[in-house]
């Protein structure tokens, strides 16, 4: 029997990346998981936990050469490592703005361009970025979290087209509100304006609200496992009812209509 594929999940120490990190190696995969803290992490079973901080250049270039060194090869990123920012952009301060894109966009693009001269030796390797719902639609008073999650779709987008030659395959899921641990560790701006107050608190008290209702992420983790076990793996997953019918409301529905029903999803309607 042939070796087992080798894919390292970044941020697999709760929710989705834990998630993805247990099913894959459940389904026979050998994984190797990220935290920043591994020490501190609840045992995981099925997979090895790494230290990685995906702001750090250094950490990257370790991680990534430790896992050749102990597996020999690649062949499968899953960038799911981030956080959420809210907060109204006003209030949002450019030291904030920079960490978030640092985690979320950065992060990404710094794993990317360590794991790639593995791929492209081998001629092949699977690519798969974590997105949001926000990726595709603004999301109200969470908008650099947004931003940054536009940004990654535009740098997917592209990657897929420049790495195929290589026989490595990018694709990237779009999920909708979840019910996972993530939600409890959202960050606020510290700088609270209070013009936003009103609208802000109903805007995330409507969030709340969704991700209480929300599936788990082993909605993401099985996505995560048919791209991987697909030969040719489509760019877009969109996971979750919410993504689903936010990405068909705004194909077609003018402008303003969509634009309304966004209002009325936050609670901003007045």
């Amino acid at each position: 029997m042939s070796d087992p594929s080798v894919v390292l999940v970044t941020g697999a120490s709760s929710g989705n990346g834990r998630a993805i990190a247990t099913l894959l190696s459940q389904r026979g995969y050998r994984v190797f998981g990220t935290s920043r803290r591994p020490a501190e992490t609840e045992a995981s079973p099925g997979f090895d936990l790494l230290e990685l901080d995906v702001c750090s250049d250094d950490s990257v270039r370790d991680c990534v050469a430790g896992v050749l060194e102990r597996a020999g090869r690649l062949d499968v990123l899953v960038n799911n490592a981030g956080y959420e920012l809210a907060g109204a952009l006003e209030e949002t301060s450019l030291d904030e703005a920079r960490a978030q894109f640092e985690t979320n966009f950065f992060g990404i693009v710094r794993m990317v361009k360590a794991a790639l001269p593995a791929m492209r030796r081998q001629r092949s390797g699977r690519i798969v970025d974590i997105s949001s719902l926000a990726g595709l639609a603004p999301t109200p008073f969470m908008g650099m979290y947004s931003a940054s999650k536009f940004a990654v779709e535009g740098f997917t987008a592209t990657l897929r087209v420049e790495v195929q030659p290589f026989g490595i395959h990018v694709s990237q899921v779009e999920v909708g509100f979840l019910n996972t641990a993530m939600k409890s560790h959202r960050q606020r701006t510290t700088e609270r304006i209070a013009e936003y107050d009103a609208r802000r608190g109903r805007a995330l008290k409507s969030i709340a609200e969704l991700e209480e209702r929300g599936p788990g992420a082993e909605l993401v983790a099985r996505a995560v496992r048919r791209i991987v076990g697909s030969r040719r793996p489509r760019l877009r997953y969109l996971v979750g009812r919410q993504a689903r019918t936010v990405a068909l409301l705004q194909q077609f529905l003018p402008e303003r209509l969509f634009e309304q029903g966004l209002k009325r999803s936050f609670g901003l309607e007045a």
